[in-house]
């Protein structure tokens, strides 16, 4: 769809309105909507809840081929293709969690021409049986949206080697394609500071993407830290605070599966309805107590990380952080679960006293973090000068163990380059890049933490959101987080 005059964006908007009634676009919507129809790349940084699913989903539904959806959880793309498949739109999913009858016919649907929208993972978007029938000459592919672009430069248990990999798959696929063929790639993030923002750019290859930036600040959403000066105190002041909200529903972050099921099974002694979430939970384990949380059987959820991406609950009054996330781009995601009606909502993280001597599990996490992220750095250092200086990444991480995160580490400290999504080449340079270093990433979170200013002003500069933060006025405070309220700050006054 070329959109040459009014007429064509009243098509566009009334297509819109049939699909899911809302009267009209949100800013920056229907900005967003025009370009990926007009098949630019772009950059789109917008708050969680934000509807961003809807400015990819439009445009691939009115464009011919099929528009690759790449995202990380299988949650998230389960919940977004049941809505669209519940409205008889042409849309699949592939996961490594399907049966056998699900994957086939999600294949022929895409060997036949029959879809719009196919989400998959980037490790499914790699695999061969694929990416095989992704290359066929014939098979019409207009666009790839990178769904949670912030996976790129995310460290740690949620590093996905193969995101590194994403930059090499358009040309690779143009190169089987006839020419004059255009594939335009859209990366949509939540959270990602301008390093991030310039990462994401470099690593997929953009090509003078149009910028489409949201800044974070949510007016209904109050935001504090308090400390639990012990284990014991630290659960106390969870037990209290979801006491005094009878009936609320919320969400309690935790950093690992053993600690979520822990949690859980103690809360559910004190007699809540809840449960633990985590990605070790098989598929229809996760979707009963999505459905269960979404229609308030339960009234909040012990969860990891792997929680909350694309699930739509508008009504959530509370974030608890039991453990405050180790990169402030997962807490920013994470509070933005709460208020998204534009009710009042708060996000509350516990944190350990400085020191961490009665509590040292904060600081704990914290360094395992930082040491698994050295040690991987290590290893890639180690494999440098292992692997031949042009290869097939299939052949390395069959010889060596661990080799698709290092690969990809080297890739990202600028030591090797991607000629195609399966194959690489070493670059001459010695010296490791830091631009993505994990000890930086996770100082900023403890710099928020204890920060003494207005944790919103913190939260919009960090992002790079300073000429936004001006719009406050001379005063430039929130007025309703923790910091500003206990200087008498609140904008009520």
């Amino acid at each position: 769809m070329h959109l040459s005059d009014q007429s064509d964006w009243k098509q566009v908007r009334a297509a819109f309105q049939k699909i899911w009634g809302y009267p009209d676009f949100r800013s920056p919507q229907g900005e967003i909507v025009r370009c990926l129809l007009a098949r630019q790349d772009s950059l789109v940084v917008m708050p969680t809840g934000g509807g961003k699913s809807i400015c990819f989903q439009l445009p691939a539904l009115l464009l011919e081929g099929v528009t690759l959806v790449v995202s990380p959880l299988v949650a998230l793309m389960e919940n977004q293709v049941q809505e669209l498949q519940q409205k008889n739109l042409p849309a699949a999913v592939l996961h490594s969690e399907l049966s056998t009858e699900q994957r086939q016919k999600a294949l022929w649907e895409l060997d036949t021409q029959r879809l719009r929208l196919l989400y998959l993972s980037p490790e499914t978007l790699l695999s061969q049986p694929v990416w095989d029938r992704l290359t066929r000459p014939e098979l019409v592919v207009n666009g790839l949206i990178l769904d949670e672009a912030h996976c790129l430069v995310q460290w740690g248990e949620t590093f996905r080697p193969a995101y590194r990999r994403l930059g090499a798959v358009r040309p690779a696929l143009l190169k089987d394609k006839p020419p004059g063929t255009r594939i335009a790639i859209a990366a949509f993030t939540a959270t990602a500071d301008p390093a991030a923002q310039q990462t994401i750019q470099q690593v997929l290859g953009l090509d003078r993407p149009q910028q489409f930036r949201q800044n974070p600040y949510r007016a209904n959403l109050k935001l504090s830290v308090q400390t639990a000066w012990t284990p014991r105190d630290r659960k106390q002041k969870l037990l209290n605070y979801i006491q005094a909200r009878p009936q609320q529903a919320g969400l309690v972050y935790v950093r690992t599966r053993r600690d979520g099921e822990a949690l859980a099974a103690w809360l559910t002694q004190q007699g809540f309805q809840t449960a633990a979430y985590h990605a070790g939970l098989g598929a229809g384990d996760r979707r009963k107590l999505e459905t269960d949380w979404i229609e308030d059987r339960l009234q909040f959820v012990v969860c990891t990380s792997a929680f909350g991406m694309g699930i739509n609950k508008p009504n959530v009054r509370w974030v608890i952080h039991f453990h405050a996330p180790v990169l402030l781009s997962e807490y920013v995601q994470e509070v933005g679960r709460a208020g998204r009606d534009g009710k009042p909502a708060e996000a509350l993280t516990l944190v350990s006293e400085p020191t961490g001597i009665l509590d040292p599990e904060d600081k704990q996490r914290q360094k395992f973090f930082l040491d698994q992220a050295h040690k991987q750095q290590q290893v890639a250092q180690k494999l440098l000068k292992q692997i031949p200086p042009e290869g097939e990444v299939t052949a390395v991480t069959r010889e060596f163990k661990d080799s698709a995160i290092a690969l990809s580490l080297l890739h990202s400290m600028g030591q090797l380059e991607w000629l195609t999504p399966f194959h690489y080449k070493l670059q001459p340079q010695t010296t490791p890049s830091t631009a993505n270093d994990p000890t930086k990433a996770a100082q900023y979170m403890d710099w928020y933490l204890r920060t003494n200013q207005c944790r919103w002003k913190f939260l919009l500069n960090a992002f790079g959101f300073e000429q936004e933060w001006e719009a406050f006025g001379k005063r430039r405070e929130c007025g309703h987080c923790d910091r500003c309220l206990a200087k008498g700050l609140s904008r009520s006054r």
